[in-house]
């Protein structure tokens, strides 16, 4: 009884699998990773009766746009299909006299019936179709429990420091590889796979790579108040870091990251502006305008003073004249540094204070200052400042003093002859 029990199973079951099968999945929801493939059979179908997990030759895969068809043949994966559109599996090892031609599918049937039998009437194989949702997973929250260290450099200033930093955001993933998503970390699931299953993991390893992720960024020059303009530096980076283990093992990739707050401990905000503060105050134009303003918020308070205002003036002298630096000598310090820079730069300073590159002051026409020392080329009028012309190697020409033929007067170099002489008033003439 067994036996016909069998036979008649594996011929009943063998037909009812005949039947070319649809499979569709509807819009998946946002928190849904893969589901299962759904087997259209309506009211009207007589395709009620086929085995759960058997695909006919020739069936048909609606894929929609946003997913990424899997099929599954006894555990391995045998085909693949990302592009939207219909997919026509032609390749399955469950035969259908309704495709590939009739005697071909008779054949088939009787083998697949052999089979069958052999296995009490119900097929030996499972085949499964599986849909990924490829498009990208939003609103995946983040915030950090304990402070991120975080590290300041501003060369600027020669400042290198380490802070406590915390902020939350958001962050976006997509799946790139169903194949390795499959394999690695939904595996042989029955109806469907949630976010929800790989959501603690995702954030839990995000926040870690968050560390070297601010260490990069540091290294860059950028300031954590800066942060929040800069998601797409600190997704790249995010995405390098998690590389081996989200891309390359689990197929995923994170898609963007958007900060919400980002706040650190009052006092290293405060002494990250102290020390800005300290270093902008060794520019001595600078430090002598807040001494400026020092002072004449001092006078207006020393004016204000409940003992009277003389008293108030007697203490601010008495200050001032205790010793320390003043404004003047700090703008002497300014000027004197701007000049050296201005030298080093090629610039020369006009007498009206104006710096400038070219042979006449733009500001106050005055000719550039003749350099102590050096002499022009009489051939070749080019300066000098060697015995011998550094471009045609003229000797350097020898410079008579003009001396007034009464006095004695030397004439200075450089200055044309007067037609009297300034010492004793005489018509000047040389005794050259």
């Amino acid at each position: 009884m067994g036996l016909i029990k069998a036979v008649a199973g594996a011929i009943g079951g063998t037909l009812a699998d005949e039947w070319r099968d649809y499979f569709y999945c509807t819009s998946m929801p946002a928190n849904v990773l893969a589901t299962k493939g759904q087997k259209r059979a309506g009211k009207r179908s007589s395709n009620k009766r086929g085995s759960e997990n058997i695909i006919s030759n020739g069936s048909i895969v609606a894929v929609n746009e946003g997913q990424c068809m899997m099929i599954v043949d006894q555990g391995a994966i045998v085909d693949l299909c990302a592009e939207a559109g219909e997919f026509l599996y032609d390749t399955s090892s469950e035969p259908s006299i309704f495709y590939g031609g009739l005697g071909k599918g008779i054949l088939g049937t009787f083998q697949s019936i052999g089979q069958r039998i052999g296995f009490g009437g119900e097929p030996g194989k499972d085949q499964r179709i599986y849909f990924f949702n490829t498009k990208e997973v939003y609103g995946n929250k983040y915030g950090t429990q304990n402070p991120i260290p975080f590290r300041v450099v501003d060369r600027n200033i020669n400042l290198d420091v380490d802070i406590s930093l915390r902020l939350n955001g958001e962050f976006s993933y997509r799946l790139i590889d169903p194949m390795l998503f499959y394999k690695n970390v939904c595996g042989n699931f029955e109806n469907e796979f949630t976010t929800s299953q790989i959501e603690s993991t995702l954030r839990a390893e995000m926040l870690t790579a968050l560390q070297p992720a601010f260490a990069k960024l540091s290294d860059q020059g950028i300031r954590y108040s800066s942060l929040p303009g800069q998601t797409f530096e600190l997704t790249q980076a995010l995405s390098e870091i998690l590389s081996p283990k989200w891309s390359d093992s689990r197929g995923l990739a994170i898609s963007s990251l958007s900060i919400n707050s980002i706040t650190a401990p009052k006092e290293d905000e405060d002494m990250i502006k102290q020390l800005q503060k300290s270093s902008a105050l060794r520019d001595p134009g600078l430090a002598g305008a807040t001494l400026i303003e020092a002072q004449a918020d001092a006078m207006k308070k020393a004016a204000e003073n409940e003992g009277g205002a003389m008293s108030g003036f007697v203490g601010l002298n008495m200050a001032q004249s205790s010793g320390g630096a003043n404004a003047s000598n700090l703008f002497e310090m300014a000027n004197a540094q701007k000049a050296q820079e201005a030298t080093k730069a090629g610039e020369w300073i006009c007498s009206c204070g104006e710096a400038n590159t070219g042979n006449f002051c733009k500001a106050c026409g005055k000719p550039k200052p003749a350099a102590a020392g050096t002499w022009e080329c009489p051939r070749c009028n080019t300066s000098n400042t060697g015995k011998f012309c550094a471009e045609c190697g003229e000797p350097k020409p020898e410079i008579v003093a003009l001396k007034c033929e009464s006095c004695g007067w030397e004439l200075p170099e450089g200055q044309a002859p007067p037609k009297f002489c300034p010492e004793c008033g005489k018509p000047f003439a040389t005794n050259s």
